[in-house]
């Protein structure tokens, strides 16, 4: 977007068309780009990423905090130079549309099935990620999606159409806190309602584990987050893992150079971002992120992704 370039080139915080502000910078450097993306900025690790590479190549990093759909969202509008992300047909149909470029693995984590220890769909005992959706169902039993069109909530969709359930709230209607998002209660198309069991939080990840924690429900966390928040989340513990559908493979891409519809003021120095991401200086940052700090690392390395991508 014409704004938020003009304000990078300035050496402004990002913004966004929608007022949505930067939610951190990192890195000093001349070299103004903005990503957008969720958990690896919430859980630090951008933060690592960024500031080596400011060091490197005199940038700063303006991370926008957004989920995988948002984010798509606001490099398709050019309102950022970057996104990091996890959903990877939605990445290979903005490249084939033509709004996005440079795919890059970068590495992995996968996701888990948290819930209260009592387990009371039995979900421990399910062959697979979708006999344990279809237990929950079954059950009736209290379960938490982001419900924001992250790359979380894609999967949490996913799964349960392998399940072949249509879950939808039937909680009070409230304002979405993020531009674009439907509001708890709004019906889906063909969706079924199924009751009050299915909470939509429209919020990160953090916050939803939290809020699983609260009422006693199962929910779909990132291991990353799970390892470094479970912490916030003491009523609740591992109930189901393993599946292959489940590892999440994360992506960067950048804004095309092509002048039409224009290159964002950034998206140079993005791209070089992305190389370093993918180097083994990078790769090494990704490895061992929090390996110091926790039981294990937080995220897997892109030769480990390479098997599920």
């Amino acid at each position: 977007m014409r704004a938020l370039g003009f304000a990078i080139m300035l050496g402004m915080s990002a913004v966004t068309a929608n007022a949505q502000t930067a939610a951190a910078e990192y890195g000093s450097g001349s070299q103004r780009f903005s990503l957008a993306t969720g958990s690896p900025g919430e859980l630090g690790l951008l933060k690592v990423l960024g500031e080596a590479f400011g060091k490197e190549a005199d940038a700063t990093l303006v991370w926008i905090k957004a989920g995988t759909g948002q984010s798509m969202q606001l490099l398709k509008e050019r309102k950022v130079d970057m996104a990091m992300v996890h959903a990877p047909a939605q990445v290979d149909k903005a490249i084939a549309d033509g709004w996005a470029t440079g795919k890059t693995l970068i590495g992995s984590n996968e996701f888990y099935i948290v819930g209260p220890a009592s387990d009371p769909a039995g979900i421990a005992k399910a062959r697979d990620a979708a006999d344990a959706y279809a237990r929950i169902a079954a059950a009736k039993a209290k379960f938490v999606s982001r419900g924001d069109n992250s790359g979380t909530h894609q999967k949490e969709l996913q799964v349960w159409a392998k399940a072949g359930i249509k879950p939808a709230p039937t909680l009070p209607s409230v304002a979405a806190p993020q531009g674009g998002a439907a509001p708890v209660g709004a019906a889906r198309p063909g969706a079924e309602p199924e009751g009050n069991w299915y909470i939509e939080t429209k919020d990160f990840m953090t916050a939803s584990l939290k809020r699983a924690n609260a009422e006693g429900a199962y929910f779909m966390s990132d291991s990353s987050t799970w390892i470094m928040e479970q912490g916030v989340a003491p009523s609740l513990k591992i109930l189901f893992r393993g599946d292959r559908f489940l590892v999440n493979t994360y992506h960067a891409i950048v804004a095309p150079r092509d002048p039409n519809p224009g290159a964002t003021a950034g998206r140079d120095t993005a791209e070089k971002f992305i190389a370093f991401v993918a180097s083994p200086a990078g790769q090494k940052i990704i490895r061992e992120y929090g390996a110091k700090q926790y039981p294990e690392a937080l995220y897997n390395d892109a030769i480990y992704a390479k098997q599920y991508d």
